[in-house]
């Protein structure tokens, strides 16, 4: 019994030990753990395994701040368990904690900023030997693209492993199955992929998984997932994942973070949704719902505090059981085709302290600030914009405005991009402590800023561009002594920056640009924080000399950015070296002349200079950049400046944007331009280069986006060119001497503009490549010849093709109708031969059509008007098309320049031309005809860029090629055809026209009276036709016509007196027999000119039969209605003669007394 009792009682203290261990084992969170475990450590040592292989797993970082400064060997180092972000049992001394993450004491991060804290070699094997490990934090080590190394799949204790932003790549290691015990797994933020997690139901245990940005290769989200039903955190945020979201995810009713956002998924049922009762925590963003409404039951999910829809597709109401969602703390809806009619459900969330509805449409909701600003006392961040707020109406100003409980910790409201009115300043005037950004840009305030900022003692950030603002209220105070950025871009301010802003000596960002302002000594006055003055778009004028005197010498020191281009300063660049830190200087667009100083040299901080487009003139030598190391880019463009650098001269910087176009840079190739290797754009244009293309070229600038070598005299071929353009640059190599075929490597540009060259071949090249990214083509005025090739669907994102002035002969290929994007096709003066092929139509995007100059024929095409609803110039002069005029042609709307001149047209002009709506329109909306692509076209996508057209034709009998002013030009030509009959009366309807050319036709009847209408026009030309009759009158009022000819017809009578008829050449009036009057030597005969009148149709002729007859009549009823009177009226006589001997008595009588009164003044 004794030996039993002992038994026992050992049994009892070895279970007691037992659970001491496990107690001990555990890896607490908390930080009173921490501290537990770090007590315990002053009678603990770690076991020597473990210490080598911490020891060995230091050496696999690179400690540059010394932050494991702790870990060693040296006596006083030996114990592992006081190093720091190490832990040890308390029992068994084992290492059972290694955290190096947020919570570790050195590190020189903080939580919010991702950045590396160690540098790692390698994750030492020796870790293995932590067989007791159960905490493995080592967030934000930079491992510099290493695998995940097997072997920690071999540390079966481990419950809490992060690999949080470690830079780790390739596969997640399959013996990660084997950490059954793991409750906690972050592996987000690194460059991992998971074809295979087959493992990890496994890990059954899971609380917290987070794989975002782990790239699943577009898969589907493992059902295996719904599973791991303990999960509580659970993100996927980023992991290239498609298809639906499982349903068994419903089984998670544990669950209380769910992030799914910026994955291609498709919520086609989320049903299971509202089982996950206890979810916070929503993160669904641009996930597309494919144009739904938002899902009624989210609102069901009443613990959410956070929750995230942005950029979803949704369309439609936000559901009003939103209002059930009470404890919510962050709503993003923005990115969305939302609406609402009313916010009646949003102030019962009451704990909201982040709103963004941006984007939703709020037009009709016009109580908005008592649903925003009255009613969420701890909203701290605010988004309403482009949400076409109205301006709050009077009524709620004044009687709710004070009687609320508004928000006392608003701190960042962002309403730009609305239709608010200045009554938005009496709302915000309320909250004056904790305002600290303020943006209402483009919005509709106008006249002057009122006293609204008076309070605002914590306003840093004031955003008022792109409004109608006129200045500021008199009683502006300007106390504004935190504010850091203002900016008043965009307004309609005049006059002076008002002194007070000088005050305001917090000020770090300025910015007035785009006004009608000037500065005065006090604007800047007390501004000595100043790091960025934007006043470029303005009326500053003077010398700049005196303008930079006005910047307070405190502020030298501070001035990083000075902008201001596109003013009117005068006078020379001074010395600008006092200012010290200045790194962004643009002047351009200004009046500046003289040299530029050398001294610029030593302005080391400079990364951006800019004084293109000035007067600028003298060398510029090497010095001007001799501490210039920082420098990144330079624009001297549009000066008369002369480059002058040693053949040698090796620059102290490597610039990313080179622009010296218009400058002296040549003769000869420039040789430093081959140091330059990270150059992003390359423009010398016009730089008087006169050399061969040096072989390093290609190679040196392969990188690039932009390279322009335009307009110089460049000679070479394009031999052996086997260079890759990653970029897909932009090639400008126009206007020079370029001989030779096209390389295929010139297809990876987007833009190539050969044209002006010397370049021959045929275009097989195009069919070298299955695909190509050009959208701007251009190969005009080069010596191209034989058919062109019929393999144009490979340039399926064309805008632009222009082969016009080269030798091609043929058809024109079937295949160029697969050009679906192509907005411009230019074929003009080649030999193309035959009809047009019908698969142009297809090409519905074309704007512009010129296909002069050929030998085409046959019917003009009647899809012509069906297919190109958007043609603005349609060019097939100097064909041999016939056939009639197909009356489909009055539906191109948008046509402002027609062109079938020199063809075998015949029948009548169609009636229906008046249905040229853009014709029948006076003015024109811009000079040129600029064409604007980009975004998604096919299966690229496309910065936003823009090309200008130019046209060719004839223009009062001379080739002309517009280009600027391209756009001004609307016309009709339609001479030299067989067209037949009268000038249809509706072509008077066009008053838009600028030239109307008939001429060389077989057209007969007479000029409509009606074609004084045209009133715009500057040249009309119906010569050599057979019209007949009168000129009419109303030709004389057009005051703008500055060329006519109206030779070679039948007209007669006289030429209506005008200021404009009498002033042309006597040949404009030519071969017209009958015609006669000035400018003609043919005078008209007086006797014929009654007849003529009888015959007249013009109904504005003043002088006819008509007025003689009334004249006879109204003196004949004058006449005899008074002396008729008198004579067969006795009585009548005799009154009417007595009244003349009265009245000639009474003179006889006034005069004598006159008479006599003034001889007694003088006598």
């Amino acid at each position: 019994m004794k030996g039993d009792g002992r038994c026992l009682k050992l049994f009892l203290a070895l279970l007691i030990l037992f659970l001491q261990n496990v107690k001990g084992g555990e890896v607490g969170h908390s930080h009173n753990h921490s501290h537990s475990l770090r007590d315990a450590k002053v009678t603990v040592r770690c076991i020597e395994r473990e210490r080598q292989a911490l020891l060995a797993f230091k050496r696999g970082l690179v400690d540059e701040f010394n932050q494991l400064s702790s870990w060693g060997s040296e006596s006083q180092k030996q114990d592992c368990c006081r190093w720091e972000g190490v832990y040890c049992s308390n029992q068994t001394g084992h290492v059972i904690q290694l955290d190096l993450g947020y919570s570790f004491p050195g590190k020189m991060i903080q939580p919010d900023i991702l950045e590396y804290s160690f540098q790692g070699k390698m994750i030492s094997p020796k870790l293995i030997e932590l067989q007791h490990l159960q905490y493995l934090d080592l967030t934000l080590i930079d491992f510099n693209g290493i695998q995940i190394p097997d072997f920690i799949g071999s540390l079966t204790n481990l419950r809490y492993l992060n690999l949080y932003y470690c830079n780790l790549v390739g596969q997640i290691p399959s013996s990660f199955g084997n950490l059954t015990q793991l409750q906690h797994l972050n592996l987000s933020y690194n460059q991992l992929q998971a074809e295979n997690l087959n493992w990890l139901p496994a890990l059954s245990s899971l609380t917290y998984l987070d794989l975002a940005y782990i790239d699943f290769n577009r898969s589907q989200i493992p059902d295996f997932i719904g599973s791991l039903t303990n999960l509580r955190n659970l993100s996927l945020h980023y992991c290239n994942l498609v298809g639906q979201i499982p349903s068994s995810f419903g089984n998670l009713t544990q669950l209380q973070h769910l992030n799914l956002g910026a994955n291609q998924l498709q919520p086609e049922n989320l049903n299971w949704l509202p089982t996950l009762s206890s979810l916070t925590y929503l993160d669904l963003e641009y996930i597309d719902f494919n144009g739904s409404q938002i899902l009624d039951f989210i609102g069901s999910l009443t613990n959410l505090k956070f929750l995230s829809l942005y950029s979803c597709n949704l369309v439609g109401q936000i559901p009003s059981s939103f209002g059930n969602l009470t404890q919510l703390q962050n709503l993003g809806l923005s990115g969305n085709q939302l609406q609402a009619e009313n916010l009646n459900w949003l102030p019962a969330l009451s704990s909201l302290t982040y709103l963004d509805l941006s984007g939703a449409n709020l037009s009709t909701v016009f109580d908005w600030p008592e649903a925003v600003l009255n009613k969420l006392p701890k909203l701290v961040y605010l988004r309403l914009d482009d949400c076409s707020l109205p301006p709050p109406p009077t009524p709620i100003l004044s009687t709710t405005l004070y009687k609320t409980n508004s928000s006392t910790s608003l701190e960042h409201v962002f309403l730009y991009d609305n239709h608010l009115t200045s009554s938005i300043f009496l709302w915000l005037s309320k909250y004056s402590t904790s305002l600290v950004s303020l943006f209402l840009s483009n919005n509709n305030l106008a006249g002057f800023i009122p006293d609204f900022t008076r309070n605002m003692s914590s306003l840093a950030y004031l955003d008022l561009s792109e409004n109608y603002l006129t200045g500021f209220n008199p009683d502006f105070p300007g106390n504004m002594s935190s504010l850091r950025d203002l900016s008043l871009s965009n307004n309609n301010l005049t006059g002076f920056i008002p002194d007070f802003i000088g005050n305001m000596s917090s000020l770090v960002r300025l910015d007035f640009s785009d006004n009608q302002i000037g500065a005065n000594p006090n604007s800047f006055a007390r501004l000595c924080n100043l790091r960025r003055l934007v006043l470029y778009r303005n009326h500053l004028s003077g010398q700049l000399s005196k303008f930079v005197q006005l910047l307070p010498r405190c502020a030298h020191n501070s001035l990083e950015e000075l902008y201001l281009f596109d003013n009117v300063l005068a006078g020379s660049l001074n010395n600008l070296t006092s200012f010290s830190s200045l790194k962004y200087l643009s002047l351009s667009a200004n009046q500046l002349s003289g040299k530029i100083p050398e001294s610029i040299g030593q302005m080391s901080q400079l990364e951006s200079i800019d004084f293109s487009k000035n007067s600028l003139e003298g060398v510029v030598s090497e010095t001007h950049f001799s501490k210039l190391s920082k420098l990144e880019f330079l624009d001297l463009s549009s000066n008369s400046l002369v480059l002058n650098f040693h053949s040698d001269w090796v620059p102290p910087f490597q610039l990313g944007d080179i622009n010296l176009a218009s400058c002296k840079v040549g003769p000869l190739f420039p040789k430093w331009l081959q140091t330059q290797k990270h150059t992003f754009e390359l423009d010398i244009l016009n730089a008087g280069i006169s050399d061969i293309l040096p072989s390093w070229f290609w190679s040196n600038f392969r990188n690039a986006s932009v390279i322009n070598l335009s307009h110089n005299l460049i000679r070479g071929i394009f031999t052996n060119l086997a260079v890759e353009f990653p970029y897909n640059p932009e090639l400008h190599l126009s206007s020079n001497q370029i001989e030779g075929p096209i390389p295929s490597t010139l297809l990876q540009a987007s833009y190539l503009d050969l044209s002006n060259n010397n370049i021959s071949g045929s275009l097989s090249f195009l069919c070298a490549s299955a695909y190509m990214s050009l959208t701007y083509l251009n190969l005009s005025s080069n010596s191209f010849a034989g058919e062109l090739p019929d393999c144009w669907s490979h340039l399926e994102i064309l805008v632009m093709l222009d082969l016009s002035n080269n030798a091609f002969s043929g058809k024109i290929p079937m295949t160029i109708g697969s050009l679906f994007q192509m907005q411009t096709l230019k074929l003009r003066r080649n030999q193309f031969v035959e009809e047009l092929p019908s698969s142009l139509k297809n090409c519905a995007s074309l704007e512009v059509i010129d296909l002069g100059d050929n030998k085409l024929s046959g019917p003009i095409p009647t899809w012509l008007g069906v297919s190109f609803k958007n043609l603005v110039i349609l060019i097939l002069s100097t064909n041999h098309f016939n056939g009639s005029m197909p009356s489909q042609l009055c539906h191109l709307t948008h046509i402002k320049n027609m062109d079938f001149s020199m063809n075998n047209i015949s029948g009548s002009i169609p009636k229906c031309l008046n249905n040229l709506t853009t014709l029948a329109k006076k003015g024109n909306p811009s000079l040129s005809s600029t064409h604007f692509y980009g975004g998604s076209m096919g299966n690229e996508s496309i910065a936003p860029t823009n090309y200008d057209d130019d046209a060719s034709f004839i223009w009062k009998g001379r080739m002309e090629t517009y280009k600027s002013t391209l756009g001004l030009v609307k016309r009709i030509d339609l001479s030299s055809n067989r067209l037949t009959g009268e000038i249809p009366s509706e072509i008077t309807r066009l008053v838009g026209l600028i030239s109307l050319n008939l001429s060389r036709n077989q057209l007969t009847g007479q000029i409509t009276p009606e074609i004084g209408n045209l009133e715009s026009l500057d040249s009309l030309d119906l010569s050599r036709n057979q019209i007949d009759g009168r000129i009419p009158t109303s030709l004389a009022r057009i005051d703008r016509l500055s060329f006519l000819d109206l030779s070679y017809n039948n007209l007669s009578g006289k030429i209506p007196t005008g200021t404009q008829l009498q002033s042309f050449d006597p040949l404009d009036y030519a071969e017209n027999p009958l015609l006669c009057g000035p400018p003609l030597k043919k005078m008209c005969a007086d006797q014929n000119e009654s007849t003529d009148r009888s015959n007249e149709d013009d109904k504005d002729e003043f002088i006819t039969l008509g007025f003689y007859i009334s004249m006879g009549i109204g003196f004949a009823a004058g006449f005899w209605g008074v002396c008729g009177t008198l004579i067969f009226k006795r009585s009548w006589r005799y009154a009417y003669f007595k009244f003349l001997n009265d009245l000639n008595d009474w003179l006889y009588v006034r005069t004598a007394l006159i008479k006599r009164q003034l001889k007694l003044a003088y006598a």
